[in-house]
């Protein structure tokens, strides 16, 4: 039987950790919101390109959800220009509110003097939306439906000044691009995540090069594959069809990770271990089996209902293609 002064200390204790949790809740919020400003530029070296191809360096860029009013997210994008890329890739989920698209074009104007290709996400398309958390942990999030008109996001507009800035359109499209005096392929979907993507292939295979510079060889362009979400049966089609690399964002890494562990969800089917950084994709048969790079990046931003990030700094990726080892 529970005496009063038994309850009494139950009571107190009771208080005591409701309070620490209370606190240890208060110092994690504070924590993710200064966290989610804490930019960074990841560095990987990838041996994808033919032997004779000299170095090219890419800017991958992605999940920037850029807000009206973010200045200092606003002065960094446009302090990635000192890194002089030989390209920017942009993965999508450029937007989180409808009045973005002017200061996200000036922000963006120092990169977009650069080449440059892009395809969309979700959130170029549509704003998000207040939803509980933890249905992340159920599987990837959805509009639940069409979306509401009023969801919709001035993307045109975004796409038409990326467009102006020489920046090449890679959704569900496939092109030859000419990079540092180098030609590429390219070959971008729509977002995965709304079912969007459609397959363009890729430009005539086996193809040589036209410029018969020594620097440049006679051999079969190097496969770019770009999406915004990286979901398997998009990996797996680019991978099979001959890609060399596939770049992809949307995952944010987990947005809130576990110290020591990684992300605890991907938003997608992607394995949690991979959300973040360089890795491998592998598909096809045992016959056909190939193995390429994955990059996914952690993106720049986060919506602008879930502000935070722990234990998982936004970033944009200088990526250095270097000639795969003889």
């Amino acid at each position: 039987m529970t005496t009063p002064s038994t309850s009494h200390r139950l009571a107190k204790a009771l208080v005591r950790t409701t309070g620490a949790l209370a606190l240890s809740g208060t110092a994690g919020l504070a924590y993710g919101l200064w966290e989610k400003n804490q930019f960074k530029v990841r560095q990987e070296t990838v041996p994808v390109l033919p032997a004779g191809y000299r170095d090219l360096t890419v800017l991958h860029i992605s999940d920037i959800h850029f807000i009206p009013g973010q200045a200092k997210k606003k002065r960094w994008l446009a302090e990635l220009a000192d890194l002089s890329p030989d390209v920017v890739i942009n993965t999508g989920d450029n937007l989180s509110h409808p009045e973005a698209v002017p200061a996200l074009l000036d922000a963006l104007e120092p990169l977009m003097r650069f080449p440059g290709v892009f395809v969309p996400g979700s959130n170029c398309y549509f704003a998000p939306k207040l939803k509980n958390p933890l249905r992340y942990f159920k599987g990837p999030s959805s509009l639940d439906g069409a979306p509401p008109k009023d969801l919709e996001l001035p993307w045109r507009d975004m796409h038409r000044g990326f467009e102006d800035a020489g920046w090449l359109n890679a959704t569900n499209a496939t092109f030859t691009a000419e990079i540092a005096g180098q030609q590429f392929d390219f070959s971008g979907v729509d977002d995965p995540h709304l079912g969007y993507e459609k397959y363009a292939g890729w430009p005539a295979e086996g193809s040589p090069l036209e410029n018969d510079d020594a620097a440049s060889p006679s051999a079969v362009r190097p496969r770019i594959a770009l999406a915004h979400a990286p979901y398997q049966r998009v990996l797996n089609y680019f991978t099979e069809s001959g890609a060399d690399m596939v770049l992809a964002g949307h995952t944010h890494g987990g947005q809130v990770c576990v110290p020591g562990y990684g992300a605890l969800v991907s938003n997608c089917d992607l394995p949690t271990s991979q959300a973040r950084g360089l890795s491998t994709w592998s598909a096809g048969t045992a016959a056909t089996r190939r193995t390429i790079p994955l990059e996914v990046s952690a993106g720049i931003g986060t919506s602008r209902f879930a502000p935070i990030r722990v234990a998982c700094r936004p970033e944009a990726v200088l990526l250095r293609l270097t000639a795969r080892a003889a």
